[in-house]
C-alpha cells in the first residue's frame, strides 16, 4: 500500500475520531446538528420530486397518449409506452386546427400585443414613479382594479363598446350608427393602447415599482448635464429598466399566447391557436362522422386523446421558447429587483 493511501485513510479515521471527539465535549450537540442537515436534506427531496410529479405527470401523460391508437386507449395493460405508436395524431391535429397558418397569426398578434403594452405600460409606470399629478392615488387605485377584477365581469359592457363603436357621437352622426368592430383586431390593439389589455394594471405595477427603486439622483445628474425628461427617460431609464421590460414582454407574450377570452369575444374571424384548441373536439367529431364513416361519432376517449395531442401543439412552441430565453428570463427577474 503506498503512503498516499496510507495517509488518506489515516485522515478519514482522524477525521471520524475528531467528530466523535468534538460531539462528546459538545455534549451531543454537533450529532444533533449533523441529524437535522440529513433530515432537512431529505425532506427537500421529497418536496421537490413531489412538485416535479404534480408538474410532469399530466404533461407526460399527454405525450404518451398523443403517441396512441385508439385501440391502446381502452386496454388496461397499456399505461405509459404506446402499443402501437403512430404519428398520426398529430398530422389529424394539425389539419384540424389549420396549425401553419393559426402558428404564424398568432406569433403575429401575441409579439405585437405584448411590444404595444410594454411600451404604453412602461410610459404609465414611469409616470406614476416620477410625477405627481391630481388624483395620482386614485388612478393608481384604478389599477390596481384592473389587476383585481377579472376581465369576464366587463364582458358584457365590452361587447356593447365595440359591436357600436363610436368617438364623442361623430361616427354616429356620419353614418347613422356606431362601427361594429367585433371579428377585427382593432379592439384589442385599442385596449392595449389603453392599458385595458390583458394584465395591463400587473405590467404597469411592476414597472413603477422598478422605477421607484432607481435613485432619482441619476435623472438630477442628467438634467444638471442638461438632458430634458424626454432625453433621460431615453437614454438613462430605460435602458436600467431592460431586465423588467424582458420579463413583462416575456409574461406577456405567454398570457397573449393562450388566451381565449378576449380572442373569441373581438377575433373571431381569426385563427388563433386557443381558439382552434377550444374547437377541435367538436372538429374530431365532425371528422370522424364525414370522413370516417362513423355515424356514432368520435369515442370521449380519441376526443380526448386529439384534445391532448393539440394542447402539446400549443404548448411546445412555448417550451422551445423558453429554452432559448431561459438564460436572459432568469436573468431579468433575479437583477429587477423588486421590492413591494
Amino acid at each position: 500500500m503506498t503512503d498516499v493511501a496510507l495517509n488518506s485513510r489515516h485522515d478519514r479515521a482522524y477525521g471520524k475520531n475528531n467528530f466523535w471527539e468534538r460531539n462528546r465535549k459538545s455534549e451531543g450537540y454537533l450529532l444533533k446538528k449533523k441529524i437535522r442537515e440529513i433530515a432537512y436534506k431529505i425532506i427537500r427531496v421529497f418536496l421537490l420530486f413531489g412538485m416535479c410529479f404534480l408538474i410532469l405527470q399530466p404533461i407526460l401523460n399527454k405525450v404518451s397518449v398523443s403517441f396512441m391508437e385508439e385501440q391502446d386507449l381502452y386496454k388496461s395493460t397499456v399505461i405509459a409506452v404506446p402499443e402501437h405508436f403512430t404519428t398520426e395524431n398529430y398530422r389529424l391535429a394539425a389539419e384540424l386546427m389549420n396549425y401553419g397558418k393559426t402558428l404564424i397569426n398568432t406569433i403575429v398578434i401575441s409579439c405585437s400585443i405584448a411590444l404595444l403594452q410594454i411600451a404604453v405600460c412602461t410610459l404609465v409606470g414611469y409616470g406614476f414613479a416620477r410625477f405627481d399629478f391630481p388624483l395620482k392615488k386614485m388612478w393608481f387605485a384604478c389599477v390596481l382594479l384592473v389587476i383585481i377584477v377579472p376581465p369576464q365581469t366587463i364582458s358584457t359592457s365590452l361587447y356593447l363598446h365595440f359591436r357600436y363603436f363610436d368617438i364623442l357621437g361623430i361616427v354616429e352622426a356620419i353614418r347613422g350608427e356606431g362601427l361594429n368592430l367585433r371579428g377585427s383586431k382593432i379592439p384589442y390593439y385599442l385596449m392595449s393602447a389603453g392599458c385595458m389589455g390583458l394584465k395591463n394594471g400587473l405590467y404597469i405595477y411592476m414597472i413603477r415599482q422598478f422605477f421607484r427603486n432607481i435613485p432619482k439622483e441619476l435623472e438630477e445628474a442628467a438634467y444638471v448635464d442638461g438632458c430634458g425628461i424626454l432625453s433621460t427617460f431615453v437614454r438613462i431609464m430605460l435602458p436600467d429598466a431592460t431586465p423588467i421590460l424582458t420579463s413583462c414582454f416575456l409574461f406577456s407574450f405567454v398570457w397573449e399566447w393562450t388566451d381565449s377570452f378576449y380572442a373569441r369575444m373581438f377575433m373571431g374571424n381569426t385563427s388563433l391557436l386557443a381558439t382552434q384548441l377550444a374547437a377541435i373536439g367538436d372538429r374530431v367529431n365532425k371528422y370522424v362522422v364525414n370522413v370516417v364513416g362513423n355515424a356514432s361519432g368520435a369515442s370521449v376517449g380519441y376526443t380526448s386523446c386529439m384534445i391532448s395531442t393539440g394542447i402539446l401543439m400549443v404548448v411546445i412552441p412555448l417550451l422551445i421558447l423558453y429554452l432559448f430565453a431561459q438564460k436572459g428570463f432568469v436573468e431579468s427577474i433575479s437583477s429587477s429587483g423588486i421590492k413591494m
